[in-house]
């Protein structure tokens, strides 16, 4: 058979050679529309040639885009859309039941209406028969304003006040304390509501209770037993006297007031070794209901293999720390440090920081920080305070026997002239005033009448107390020296079984009526 020849037809063309064409194509158009705008200028300003051909089309050209966005803006009208996660009938009906709770728990749901004419004010409103509340004493209140302030009226708060002043005075309440007050009906309209009772924690060891009866308004009082054994807590140094004394179980307060006792006979750096054994004893006072109440450090003690180094004893009427060593003898003691801090410049010639001469240094100088305390070394009597010449805010005191210390330079002085201190006592605070480069403590020392040098300057005190009060004072000692540690924190109910026979006076007085 002849084989068959066949003319190849053209090709079509392929879509990767028309692209590039109607490419091309548009690439013209887009050109000739913006050879075209550029020419024509449809959108000129038209702050130039106000009326030319060229602002009208330019106006025209505005009012055209005008219309079109006119036409094309939106409506407000709502729009439906499917919730983003479609409820249940379950789920709805727990909605449903959480928007009316409020209703439940006598709130207000949904909107407001105004009231109807079916509605009609009523004559008068229910009152609760009595009205439970709890008052406070604040701190710069009155009793009488605290019941004013409670609701109670003028004639109540009177018989309330002198039935209560019987049993304590009303400025020894202390601030903070709560009053439990139930107030019945009203006798009147409009009347305030009359007390119904009253109870209150008048004292630590006494609760009372104002209560209206057949006879008026009568006071109860109800005596709480205490016991005042002195909690006493003793305890080895160890390497740390702070430490052990509050793992022991005493109170901060307590810890800071037998340091500063022990301080003034021994140095806390240097004096005491970590064998050495702590000794306190302070007031502790423990009621019926459970309360607790830690008053004053009564004896601070310190030993060395078993044997006393210091003993101290609150005694007098200024409730001073005294030492039972050398009672009745004279004795003389250091200086102590003035502040706390170290010396920068020692007693004696030197040349002057702000002077710039060599002169003489009468005194002592203690960089410390600014405000620090500034503490008297010796009891005695300010002669001055105030400001000084160089020395800026100075003190001067005078410890008898012609021995007188003075100290300078402080930012805030704390006494006044006439003024008896003691030893340890706050004076002022560290400063900077007068002739100084930066704040510290000048301290001087004086001699009938002139400067000595401070360092190794020592007080001889006479006998702190006579023969008489030896006893009472060793009498004292013992009885809080035979005070079991812990001995205070045992039960206290025991107490409470006391046979009739042991009670109170106050325990046998009647309810008085007012």
């Amino acid at each position: 058979m002849p084989e068959s020849l066949v003319a190849p037809s053209p090709a079509a063309p392929s879509d990767a050679a028309a692209r590039p064409r109607l490419a091309q194509r548009i690439g013209a158009w887009k050109h000739g529309i913006e050879h075209w705008c550029q020419r024509i200028e449809i959108a000129p300003d038209l702050a130039c040639d106000i009326g030319s051909r060229r602002w009208l089309r330019g106006m025209a050209t505005m009012l055209g885009l005008s219309v079109a966005a006119i036409a094309l803006w939106p409506d407000f009208s709502s729009v439906e859309a499917a919730t983003a996660v479609p409820l249940k009938a379950r789920e709805r009906d727990e909605f449903r039941s959480q928007t009316i709770a409020p209703l439940a728990l006598g709130a207000d749901a949904g909107r407001h209406m105004g009231a109807s004419p079916l509605v009609r004010p009523l004559d008068s409103v229910p009152e609760r028969p009595s009205v439970d509340l709890v008052a406070t004493l604040g701190r710069g209140d009155s009793f009488a304003r605290m019941l004013e302030r409670v609701g109670v009226s003028d004639d109540d708060a009177g018989r309330i006040g002198a039935l209560v002043g019987q049993a304590v005075p009303l400025d020894q309440i202390e601030p903070g304390t709560q009053f439990d007050v139930t107030l019945g009906a009203r006798p009147a309209p409009g009347a305030p509501r009359a007390l119904t009772a009253m109870n209150f924690r008048a004292r630590f060891d006494m609760d009372l209770t104002v209560q209206r009866g057949g006879g008026g308004l009568s006071l109860v009082r109800h005596p709480i037993h205490v016991d005042e054994t002195p909690l006493r807590i003793r305890g080895t140094v160890g390497s740390s006297l702070y430490r052990s004394a509050r793992n022991a179980g005493a109170p901060i307060a307590a810890i800071q007031a037998y340091l500063q006792a022990i301080d003034k006979y021994v140095s806390l750096e240097s004096d005491i070794r970590g064998n050495d054994e702590f000794d306190i004893v302070m007031a502790y006072k423990r009621s019926a209901k459970g309360e607790r109440q830690v008053g004053n450090l009564l004896y601070a003690g310190l030993e060395h293999d078993g044997k006393p180094r210091l003993q101290l004893l609150r005694w007098g009427q200024d409730g001073e720390m005294v030492a039972a060593a050398g009672l009745a003898e004279s004795r003389s003691t250091a200086a102590g440090m003035p502040v706390a801090g170290h010396q920068t410049s020692p007693y004696g010639m030197r040349r002057h920081p702000i002077l710039g001469y060599v002169r003489m240094h009468a005194g002592i100088d203690y960089g410390a920080a600014y405000g620090s305390p500034i503490y008297a070394v010796a009891d005695g009597v300010v002669s001055f305070s105030g400001r000084h010449g160089g020395h800026g805010n100075y003190v001067r005191l005078e410890h008898g026997g012609g021995l007188g210390t003075g100290y300078g330079h402080m930012s805030r002085i704390a006494v006044s002239a006439g003024t008896r201190v003691r030893a340890g006592q706050v004076i002022g605070y560290v400063g900077s005033s007068g002739l100084s480069t930066g704040p510290h403590l000048h301290f001087e020392a004086y001699r009938g009448g002139q400067t000595i040098n401070p360092a190794g300057l020592r007080f001889v005190s006479g006998p702190r107390i006579d023969g008489k009060e030896k006893n009472a004072f060793d009498a004292r000692m013992k009885a809080l020296l035979n005070v079991q540690p812990g001995e205070a924190l045992s039960s206290v109910a025991p107490a409470l079984n006391a046979s009739p026979g042991a009670r109170r006076e106050i325990d046998r007085l009647e309810p008085k009526t007012f």
